[in-house]
């Protein structure tokens, strides 16, 4: 009896194929109205082709988008495709319930919801966009979060759209002041949001090895970490600060 599979081909597809979600949170509260939803709107629809495409013929890229205002809402029942997503056009109202969007996120990270992937799935990333201090008990919906191992395997980053963005508590969710970065204008923030997708996408979706190690995980977010600053800090980012909303 054969103790191996005669053409160890059969199964290459599925072993190389490997799915990763794409998590967007974004604030949509009465404050993110105008320019600033706007904006976030007409860059979400850009960026998308941009994403196709992303870690080539190993990697699956689906997308999540999570809009939280009064409470929080998934823009589709299921992670999608890159290659069939279609852009709803978000609106601002209401307050920043920045704890239940957390909840909601613990919710999904899991194999019995949006990580139940067939094939082998990379840790997912992260983005947090909000431009204000949350207005409902943002600690317990954290603490759950941090519970979590797929968030704690995630790349995470956070873009502070304004001013009035509380870094700090942008820093608890991604773990480091390291990955938020500030938008100062209309310009900026498309430019970062673009920049922050595409780079953590391209760092989460590459293979280290077919069973990533902590230390390997590790190194992902410090990448995109690296990177996310490093643009955020140049003069393409900076030359117009002055510029505000």
């Amino acid at each position: 009896m054969a103790l191996f599979n005669a053409n160890p081909f059969d199964d290459a597809e599925e072993i190389a194929k490997k799915s990763m979600v794409l998590f967007f949170l974004i604030d949509c509260s009465g404050s993110m109205g105008g320019s600033k939803i706007g904006t976030v709107n007409s860059v979400m629809e850009e960026l998308i082709p941009e994403i196709r495409g992303i870690g080539g013929a190993d990697a699956d890229i689906k997308l999540a988008v999570l809009k939280f205002s009064g409470g929080s809402e998934w823009m589709y029942d299921e992670p999608v495709s890159v290659d069939e997503f279609e852009w709803q056009p978000l609106d601002a109202e209401n307050v920043t319930d920045l704890g239940s969007a957390f909840s909601a996120l613990t919710g999904k990270l899991s194999r019995n919801e949006f990580m139940k992937s067939p094939s082998l799935s990379f840790a997912p990333v992260m983005i947090l966009m909000s431009d204000g201090y949350p207005t409902d008990n943002f600690e317990k919906g954290l603490a759950e979060l941090q519970q979590n191992k797929w968030y704690s395997a995630g790349i995470k980053a956070a873009v502070a759209i304004g001013e009035d963005a509380d870094l700090d508590i942008l820093a608890r969710f991604t773990g480091s002041p390291d990955s938020v970065v500030t938008a100062h204008n209309g310009e900026a923030l498309a430019k970062l949001i673009k920049f922050v997708a595409v780079t953590s996408s391209q760092i989460g979706s590459r293979s280290v090895r077919l069973a990533e190690t902590e230390d390997d995980l590790r190194t992902k977010q410090q990448s995109a970490a690296e990177q996310i600053r490093e643009f955020a800090e140049s003069d393409e980012i900076s030359a117009d600060i002055e510029a505000g909303w």
